[in-house]
């Protein structure tokens, strides 16, 4: 018989009451193992067992070992799957080892025995028994105290580990308070007992959960109320001591102890209490009748532990559970009375299911609840185990699944059943790996990872945060229309604590014509808020679980810082993706129009704008040289001087209304107090030019103004279109942040066409130099040739007009048909000669490099289009 429950990973005790029944087998195996095959016989099961011929053998993977003659009335066996343990224990009268081994399997496994020849008891049956909760939810101590003594959960990340746990010690005299102290100390029962131990700290590295332990031993002889006060207030958790033979101690816990440690506390905060029933050893009974009833009282008690200083019983066990109560609370999730989860664990559990449930399909599906058991506890579930799971859920709550999916309903009964069987560190492991603390808040740790930025560097989104946000957008647009509405924008932020973004989100990014964000609107709110402030945009992506979903250390990994813009301008290139411009002007020049039109809006939508809903922020992606990029406009309001932070930017684009004689004068003073003498280029706009123009009153024209700077000249822009406004001046402010070494004197704003690209090309000064060269190389050999040839005309008597001209056109033939001349004449022919070849060389190489240039071009701009 195997039981259902699959142990896929943890620690598990269980007993088997086998006094009923002649021959038995107790162990355990995989869910492989065929109804045919005998318990212990395979490689996948382990077991003791006893038969009437008076042997106890064990077997594990088909061998055998005999163990003795001595019958076990009732069989504990703990199963270890993180260290590969399995034990079995006799724990009739007093618990005794019987065998222990290593166990491995490739799936989860089960408990399992096979019975033969039952006596009737009443009933007839072995009795498996678990720590089960009682009524009221408090749990059970394990059976007999069989505890291993380094059973241990998973434990958290350094990132949310605990202070160190501070138990201090309580009773009333004479209970073995300070024995139980130096005996976990010292191994061995002490002959002398001080009337109080010292304070004692256990180090990390000894402990399961890898914090250290100050212990504080009370002394009610030697210590006053107020001392005792003062070490209440500083514990994390309080272990009372009483003598399981005294019962005088036991009445003390109710009537002295526990109220006065509650007066102490606050209700909502109560300090976790363990119950310790010391001098076992001197008696052969439980006290368990009597805990139980105060247990179920006060809701604050963890647990309860019988021990022995004496013979070392359980003293271990007992500072575990002081350490567990400590680190695995029970009071933050559950409340005893109402027999539910606290609404804040709901809050916190609800957000992991909608982060988990990651086709927002409202149920976890198997390779979700794979992923999801993965990342908390570093295991995977066999598809015999979820099942098993879906039947436990199904088996209580009708709802709790749906299309072979784990519902939210289902999720939070599973966690309540985790802790009212007392494996509330299981609740606990899920909560601490998704970012919760002791009081169920997200940690600033989690929220706010460690990041440097130097200064002069920007922050952008890298291509991993890119592919997240795309998925997140894809799985809350459930009807597909590219745009998120507001119900789906509301379900989205349901994982976040408040509500993100404002009203005024709409008028900074693009939307569609119903107002709704689009996907290029949500991929630029987010670069917007991390080029303004990467600590938001880290917050928000640990509310949306980026670290859990793409298994990343921290949110920081998604997060780009750039290099210095001083060694961007030194190289004469950038790696950056998002630019800043700064839009400047008098007040209704038509910034706003400008920061609109960014986003494709003609005047006609811009005036459906609410007041209370305006930005003075816009983004969007813009192309150049095939090159996606983020242009950032931040309209910055009107004054007399600029702060230190409204001059840092990519480029500055001066915005003058033509129909307002005063407006340009704002703009060259700004220029001339700011950025005359600086690094950042300008771009001079002159809105509204859709309207009559008037004259400036300037010294110059704002023609003469960018001509005298060398800036180019003002773009004429206006949003009054019946379609979306032009983004021509969109491109060459991109453009001029990119290069901003360049100087472009194209009067197109495109910069893509093939004029603006051999116009830039011809322009350069690299090019302007070689042509300079080749025209005055070719003019000198020129004007030496034209002397030589007159003075070949008139020394040349007898030749006519026509044979000096055929001479001309052809050199070497007339060389030849005159040897018969002198020879200083025959010389300076020659010279000639090589002259010539010279001049037709230089001659030859401009056309060439002129044809090799268009060629050029050519195949460049053939190549850009196909990108």
């Amino acid at each position: 018989v195997l039981c259902s429950q699959a142990l896929s990973s943890g620690r598990q005790y269980w007993e088997v009451d086998t006094q009923y029944c002649n021959d038995w087998a107790i162990g355990v195996a995989s869910w492989t193992m065929a109804r045919n095959q005998m318990l212990g016989r395979t490689m996948d099961s382990w077991c003791i067992e006893w038969k009437g011929t008076g042997k106890l053998s064990a077997w594990t993977m088909a061998k055998e070992t005999v163990l003795g003659s001595d019958r076990p009335g009732v069989v504990g066996i703990w199963l270890d799957l993180e260290e590969g343990k399995l034990a079995f224990y006799s724990v009739a009268s007093q618990e005794s080892l019987i065998y222990e081994c290593e166990v491995s399997a490739s799936s989860p496994l089960h408990p399992a025995f096979w019975l033969f020849g039952l006596r009737d008891r009443g009933g007839g049956f072995p009795a498996l028994c678990y720590p089960i909760p009682d009524s009221r939810g408090a749990r059970y101590p394990d059976p007999k105290g069989v505890r291993d003594p380094k059973a241990s959960v998973p434990r958290r990340t350094p990132s949310s580990a605990p202070p160190p746990a501070e138990p201090r010690g309580g009773g009333a005299a004479r209970v073995g308070k300070t024995s139980l102290i130096m005996s976990l100390v010292s191994e061995e029962f002490p002959e002398e007992v001080p009337p109080r131990a010292e304070e004692i700290t256990i180090p990390a590295d000894v402990t399961p959960e890898r914090v250290p332990t100050h212990i504080v031993d009370y002394s009610e002889a030697e210590q006053s109320d107020e001392q005792l006060h003062q070490e209440i207030s500083q514990a994390n958790v309080i272990c009372i001591v009483y003598a399981v033979n005294n019962k005088h101690s036991i009445d003390k816990v109710t009537s002295r102890w526990i109220p006065l440690i509650n007066e102490r506390t606050d209700k909502d905060s109560r300090l976790p209490l363990i119950l310790v029933g010391n001098k076992s050893d001197l008696v052969d009974y439980s006290s368990m009748e009597t805990i139980l009833p105060i247990m179920n009282q006060y809701t604050e008690i963890e647990t309860c532990v019988e021990c022995s200083a004496k013979n070392l019983k359980n003293i271990s066990e007992l500072f575990y559970y002081a350490q567990k109560a400590v680190l695995h609370p029970t009071g933050p999730l559950y409340c005893p009375e109402d027999k539910e989860m606290k609404p804040a664990c709901i809050k916190a559990l609800t957000r992991i299911f909608k982060i988990s449930d990651q086709d927002n399909d409202g149920t976890l599906n198997d390779a979700e609840l794979n992923f999801f058991q993965r990342i908390c506890f570093n295991t995977p579930l066999a598809p015999q185990a979820l099942e098993d799971v879906k039947n436990v859920v199904r088996k209580h709550i009708s709802d709790g699944v749906a299309d072979s999916g784990l519902t939210l309903k289902g999720f939070l009964f599973l966690h309540t059943l985790f802790i009212q069987r007392g494996r509330h560190e299981t609740t606990w492991t899920v909560l601490r790996r998704f970012g919760y603390d002791d009081d169920l808040d997200l940690t600033p740790e989690y929220l706010f990872p460690m990041l440097k930025i130097p200064p002069d560097c920007t922050t952008e989104l890298n291509h991993h945060a890119y592919l997240f946000l795309q998925s997140t957008f894809d799985k809350h647009d459930l009807d597909r229309d590219c745009a998120l509405s507001p119900d789906e924008l509301k379900d989205l932020f349901k994982v976040f604590p408040y509500i993100p973004w404002g009203p005024d989100v709409n008028n900074t990014v693009c939307t569609n014509e119903r107002g709704w964000i689009t996907y290029q609107g949500f991929l630029s709110q987010w670069t917007l808020t991390t080029y303004l402030d990467v600590q938001r945009c880290l917050e928000y992506l640990g509310y949306l679980g980026y670290s859990i979903l793409t298994e990343q250390e921290s949110q920081a990994s998604a997060i780009t810082v750039t290099r210095d813009k001083k060694i961007d301008l030194q190289k004469k290139q950038t790696q950056r993706n998002v630019f800043r411009c700064n839009v400047i002007g008098m007040k209704s020049c038509g910034k706003i129009g400008v920061l609109q039109a960014l986003l494709g809006r003609n005047l006609t939508r811009q005036k459906k704008i609410r007041d209370d809903h305006k930005s003075y922020y816009a983004i969007n992606t813009v192309y150049v040289y095939g090159q996606e990029k983020y242009l950032l406009l931040h309209d910055i309001s009107e004054s007399e001087f600029l702060t230190e932070a409204e001059i840092i930017c990519d480029v500055v684009c001066l915005v003058y209304d033509v129909t307002n004689p005063k407006s340009f004068e704002y703009c060259a003073r700004i220029f001339k107090q700011h950025f005359m003498d600086s690094r950042i280029p300008c771009l001079i706009v002159a809105a509204k030019s859709d309207l009559h123009e008037v004259k400036q009153e300037y010294s110059i024209s704002p023609t003469d103004f960018c001509r005298k700077h060398k800036m180019p000249p003002p773009q004429a822009f206006t949003c009054n279109t019946a379609d979306a406004p032009s983004k021509d001046i969109f491109v060459k402010l991109t453009t001029m942040a990119m290069y901003p070494h360049a100087r472009l004197r194209c009067m197109c704003t495109c910069n893509r066409c093939t004029f603006c690209i051999c116009q830039n090309f011809l322009n350069s000064d690299l090019l302007q130099s070689v042509k300079n060269k080749i025209f005055t190389a070719v003019l000198n050999r020129l004007r030496a040739q034209v002397a030589e040839w007159g003075a070949t005309l008139l020394a040349d008597d007898e030749g006519s007009v026509t044979h000096q001209v055929h001479a001309v056109s052809s050199v070497e033939d007339s060389i030849f048909m005159e040897s018969s001349r002198g020879p200083l004449f025959l010389e300076a022919r020659h010279v000639t000669q090589a002259d010539l070849k010279s001049s037709t060389f230089w001659l030859r190489a401009s056309f060439g490099a002129t044809v090799f240039a268009v060629l050029g071009f050519a195949m460049y701009k053939a190549l850009l289009k196909q990108r």
